[in-house]
């Protein structure tokens, strides 16, 4: 997912520097959906993987 929105920013980024802002904005928009979309998976997977952790070792 990551890698779909660093994609997402460079086709962004191009886009705008070659005046394409209607695309730009649209590349940009998914690009931080993406992202902060990834941000809450990991943020529940690391959650999760410490919980389990903590319930397996029993510590």
């Amino acid at each position: 997912m990551l890698k779909w929105a660093l994609i997402f920013a460079v086709v962004a980024i191009i886009a705008g520097a070659l005046g394409f802002t209607g695309i730009a904005g649209a590349a940009a928009g998914v690009a931080k959906i993406l992202f902060f979309l990834f941000l809450v998976v990991f943020v529940v997977v690391l959650v999760l993987g410490l919980g389990v952790f903590k319930g397996v070792t029993g510590k």
